[in-house]
């Protein structure tokens, strides 16, 4: 049995493409926004149930 023939290591990073590594640098950003709004959200869904 043959093994396939292994990529380079400079090569196999230049073909991979990691979806959380292209947006992880956002998270300083995204996350206070996204609390921000769901506190809001939570506030105005107090108020009106009040």
């Amino acid at each position: 049995m043959s093994n396939p023939t292994p990529v380079e290591p400079g090569k196999a990073a230049a073909v991979e493409h990691d979806a959380v590594e292209s947006i992880v640098h956002l998270m300083p950003l995204v996350l206070p926004v996204a609390g921000g709004v769901l506190m809001l959200l939570l506030a105005s869904i107090a108020v009106y149930m009040a």
